[in-house]
């Protein structure tokens, strides 16, 4: 339950920043930030996942501080930049020193993972990466760039839409590729 409250609570980060802007200066907001932040890894079990919880914890903590020093939201709107990096170097390193992060998952299900389905979640995690990349770059680009609205549309909305779009494709896809496979055997 309570892991689920922070979900849903990170979730709602640009909104909870936009509608925090209007009734509190940046410097107030930069507590939500550390405190989600430092909630998000005491709530991780495994050592190798809370280290890497704790690293998006410190870098949060870098952004909440100089939210806090500066007065400025700049730095609560480079969050959603933060973690697209976080999530494109734990990707991108898994392709480097693997297994991939997507073949990880599917082995949680598939032990059992032939060549065929190990070169696909390979490519998968690869386009998983180029999301990052993209996604990354729209987020760094409404923050510098955007009114704090268009900011938390995209990043609260717009930006898990694709996610769910890229999920969905994904899915559909590997449906069609195991059809075909089947068909071929």
């Amino acid at each position: 339950m309570a892991r689920a409250a922070l979900w849903l609570l990170t979730a709602a980060y640009p909104l909870l920043v936009y509608l925090g802007l209007a009734h509190a200066q940046p410097r107030d907001l930069a507590l939500l930030l550390a405190a989600l932040a430092a909630l998000r890894a005491l709530a991780r079990r495994g050592r190798a996942e809370a280290r890497l919880w704790w690293r998006r914890a410190a870098g949060a903590a870098l952004l909440a501080g100089a939210a806090a020093l500066m007065n400025e939201s700049l730095p609560l709107k480079l969050y959603p930049v933060l973690v697209n990096a976080g999530l494109l170097g734990l990707f991108g390193v898994s392709l480097w020193h693997g297994p991939p992060v997507v073949e990880r998952l599917a082995r949680l299900t598939e032990p059992d993972l032939d060549e065929r389905g190990q070169r696909y979640t390979r490519r998968v995690t690869q386009v998983w990466c180029g999301f990052f990349v993209m996604n990354g770059g729209i987020a760094l680009a409404t923050a510098f760039s955007a009114d704090d609205r268009v900011w938390a549309l995209y990043n609260g909305l717009v930006s898990y839409l694709l996610i769910g779009l890229l999920m969905g494709g994904e899915y559909l896809v590997r449906l069609w590729v195991r059809r075909h496979d089947a068909v071929r055997a």
